[in-house]
């Protein structure tokens, strides 16, 4: 619970190298609430998935009396499966993620042989820039941050920014864009709009890797990124910034839970049932 914001996060992680967040935001008022991010705990040597995570935070949202009005996803994960069709069967809540996400539904369609029915209906809610949703006495606006991923949106909660990849903790600095439809100078862009926000407000990130030496942690304010992100802290031009970040892309190898992640996540946790079974394709 952070005392200076009027809600509760919940916070996890599922690796220890590669902390991942997933929050809940709750009105103290009317105890109605928003869960960003969930994670479906797979394990790809078994390629066994399990609940038992998300179980552990239904139970804490039973336990508050917390009414999640929302299932919302800043982008589509490439690292990780989404819980969003387990918590929308429990809850009744309607999955909500930005609106590019059919770019990046038709990017990714080809390669696991994907119709564009697949993805009917894998989203409730399609959010655009600057819209609002209402979580009791709380407002939650969408901020598009597009460059990691063209579907890529955080989330504004008071002083409260959920950036999902749009920006690290400042000693990591940023995210690949190497994924279609990713884009280095529209990232810069995006990590700029962030760091133009008032000083005093907390962007909350999605992910976590913690150089040697320290805690994985998930906030920075405003004021920190601008001081010490390594890659585009203020002073750092947008030139310098797209020189690096392609380079460094260059040599990243794909995330682990790259394909189970996207044919899961591009239709909105829904996994996949060809064939009257479960399984995953992996391209050649």
């Amino acid at each position: 619970m952070y005392r200076d914001m009027a809600s509760a996060l919940w916070n996890c992680c599922a690796e220890k190298l590669n902390v991942r967040r997933q929050y809940l935001v709750s009105d103290p008022l009317s105890r109605e609430a928003v869960l960003i991010d969930t994670v479906l705990d797979y394990e790809p040597a078994s390629g066994s998935a399990s609940t038992a995570t998300a179980s552990s935070i239904l139970d804490f949202i039973h336990a508050n009396g917390f009414n999640v009005k929302y299932i919302l996803e800043t982008h589509a994960h490439a690292d990780h499966l989404t819980a969003a069709q387990y918590f929308k069967q429990k809850l009744g809540a309607p999955v909500g993620i930005g609106a590019g996400i059919s770019q990046v539904q038709r990017a990714f369609g080809p390669t696991y042989n994907l119709s564009p029915s697949a993805f009917t209906g894998a989203f409730d809610l399609l959010l655009k820039d600057a819209d609002e949703l209402k979580l009791g006495s709380l407002t939650c606006r969408v901020l598009h941050l597009p460059g990691h991923t063209p579907d890529h949106v955080g989330y504004v909660i008071g002083d409260a920014v959920f950036c999902g990849d749009s920006i690290f903790q400042p000693d990591v600095g940023s995210a690949r864009c190497d994924f279609p439809g990713g884009d280095a100078s529209v990232l810069y862009s995006s990590m700029q709009r962030l760091m133009g926000l008032p000083s005093s407000f907390r962007l909350f990130v999605g992910h976590d890797y913690p150089p040697e030496g320290r805690d994985a942690l998930c906030v920075s304010t405003v004021a920190e990124q601008r001081a010490a992100n390594k890659h585009a802290k203020t002073g750092v031009s947008q030139q310098e910034f797209v020189h690096f970040r392609s380079t460094r892309d260059a040599i990243l190898g794909e995330p682990r839970l790259l394909h189970p992640s996207l044919q899961t996540n591009l239709r909105g946790g829904r996994l996949p049932t060809e064939e009257a079974r479960l399984g995953f394709k992996v391209p050649m």
